[in-house]
């Protein structure tokens, strides 16, 4: 059995991803589509496979030569310096096909069928050539007769769609155009008057042409799903979810079953997270790799995050055990008792020091993907400069300048690196990116995790306007960590708190720049309902909680104005 994969196309439906990366190399599952297509074929029992190339072929010549498929496996690629079109592809292997059936298989395509029942379907009958067809209604426009011989090809909206999977016999190429470039649709359609082109109507497969942005992501998604549920892609269910704050996309997938669950019984689920196609050395790329061998590293130290159960780097789409619905904010805001509000918190902040502390054993610093430290250079450029473009600036039209406030943000951000209990930093710590299951929390969103202070998370946790924790239980909170921790010293609490401040300045900062940001230019204005809490945090903090006040007098003076 042989085969001829088409892979030459230039896939521009997929740009701008295709500049630096051939299709037929974009991943399911961290494994290329075109390897899934040949390792279907060679479990069907082919054994000599042409692959045809054109755009980065180079690509597709390294892949194969890295590519190990036993002694018994021939296979190679047909560079085309001209794109020759599908017809003109196989026209271009008749010296190796000449003589026995085969394969041709579009490089995009992404399908479960057995091919094994369509090479036998192909040689009971007397046809050139056999194409699978299927019902898919943006695509049918291929029509037969009664005994399944195609008659057309181009009837939009009428009969059935052609899944670019087709069997080939050898005397086909006794019906050659002149042209070298030519379709194979056109080639075929000369044929069809006379009989020669079989149909064999596939009822029941999956299917998809990976060739667009969303038709690849949508694949991206279902694949992960499956492996993550141990089920076959055509058994699962995908349903969006509400967005964050982030550019991501979030999914519940699901298995489907024929037979539904017995009474009390649950066939399990999935949260999948679609950062987008994520080329390598970018900062989506980044983040991605930074969650998985983060969250890897958390959950193997007994640390509450939910369990990564399969992912691919390149489409973005990673899958994790699903916490249900519940953020801690859903939770407090049905609790009218603050002594149970306040106990729910104290189990945060036990997690929390254990992020911290057990978190940082083991940690490797190139797993970051911004910076490996809560460092000076992120506070004044990710905090503070981010407050100013993005608030003053940006939100409230104040022709306020950084530079103006320097001294201030330089002096804040020495003091939130002095005295902090230092360990694994979340970094965005709040309740929307803690989860309650069985009344217990589970962290959440901890790409952007480094090594730093503890109290940078506690501010983050206690300042956080999706809750607004009354001033007395916030203080109250704090009380606990530093009694958790074991800070028994009258100096190092004193430190602890010092710290704690500064580190809750440049985190309001940080929100208030955030909120802004989302509201405005992202066009995600429910964030702006929180700025009103944040500010009137920010304004608490400069009259109430500045251990040295003149030393932020500029930003005082801004602050308590606006």
């Amino acid at each position: 059995m042989n085969a001829l994969i088409l892979a030459a196309g230039f896939g521009t439906r997929l740009l701008p991803y295709t500049r630096t990366l051939p299709k037929p190399l974009f991943t399911l599952g961290g494994k290329p589509v075109l390897q899934h297509t040949i390792e279907r074929l060679v479990q069907s029992g082919c054994r000599r496979i042409l692959i045809n190339s054109h755009h980065l072929s180079h690509q597709i010549t390294e892949f194969l030569d890295r590519l190990d498929l036993g002694p018994d496996v021939d296979i190679r690629d047909v560079h085309e310096s001209l794109i020759l079109d599908t017809g003109g592809a196989i026209a271009n292997v008749k010296d190796v096909m000449k003589n026995d059936c085969f394969f041709v298989i579009n490089s995009d395509v992404v399908t479960d069928i057995d091919l094994t029942s369509v090479w036998r379907f192909h040689l009971a009958n007397q046809a050139l050539a056999t194409l699978v067809l299927h019902d898919r209604a943006a695509y049918n426009q291929v029509t037969m007769d009664s005994d399944a011989w195609i008659t057309g090809f181009r009837s939009p909206g009428q009969g059935l769609a052609f899944t670019g999977i087709q069997v080939l016999s050898p005397k086909i190429f006794d019906h050659l155009p002149e042209n070298r470039v030519f379709s194979s649709i056109d080639w075929y359609a000369q044929l069809c008057p006379a009989k020669k082109i079989k149909a064999y109507v596939a009822p029941d497969l999956f299917w998809e042409d990976i060739g667009t942005i969303d038709a690849y992501s949508r694949t991206a998604r279902l694949w992960i799903s499956a492996k993550a549920l141990g089920s076959s892609v055509r058994h699962v269910d995908i349903q969006a979810l509400s967005g964050d704050g982030s550019d991501r996309s979030w999914f519940r997938a699901s298995p489907v079953s024929k037979t539904p669950p017995l009474s009390g019984e649950t066939s399990g689920s999935v949260v999948v997270c679609d950062h987008g196609i994520c080329l390598p050395e970018t900062d989506r790329r980044a983040q991605v790799d930074a969650f998985v061998a983060i969250g890897n590293h958390l959950y193997q130290n007994g640390i509450c995050v939910p369990q990564i159960l399969a992912f691919d780097a390149f489409s973005g789409v990673v899958a994790v055990q699903d916490l249900g619905n519940l953020h801690l904010a859903d939770v407090v805001a049905q609790i009218s008792d603050l002594s149970q509000i306040t106990g729910l918190y104290e189990k945060v902040i036990d997690r929390l020091i254990l992020f911290s502390r057990k978190g940082a054993q083991g940690f490797d610093l190139s797993w970051t993907c911004q910076t490996p430290y809560y460092s000076r250079t992120l506070i004044l450029e990710n905090e503070c400069r981010y407050f100013v473009d993005r608030f003053v600036q940006g939100y409230l039209g104040k022709n306020i300048d950084f530079d103006a406030l320097a001294d201030d943000f330089h002096f804040i951000a020495d003091q939130a690196l002095t005295g902090g209990e230092n360990g694994l930093m979340h970094r965005d710590c709040q309740s929307k990116n803690i989860m309650i299951k069985n009344g217990a929390p589970f962290f959440i969103d901890f790409q952007a995790a480094r090594i730093g202070p503890l109290q940078y998370d506690l501010a983050s946790l206690l300042l956080d306007p999706y809750v607004a924790l009354p001033k007395p239980v916030q203080k109250n909170l704090l009380v606990y960590a530093m009694d958790r921790l074991n800070l028994t010293s009258p100096e190092r609490r004193q430190q602890f708190i010092q710290n704690f401040d500064y580190c809750s300045l440049t985190r309001n900062l940080q929100i208030l720049g955030a909120f802004a940001y989302l509201s405005r230019v992202k066009g995600k204005s429910w964030f702006e309902t929180y700025i009103p809490t944040a500010m009137t945090s920010l304004k608490h903090w400069m009259h109430f909680q500045a251990p040295e006040p003149d030393a932020v007098r500029r930003l005082k003076k801004l602050v308590l104005s606006l």
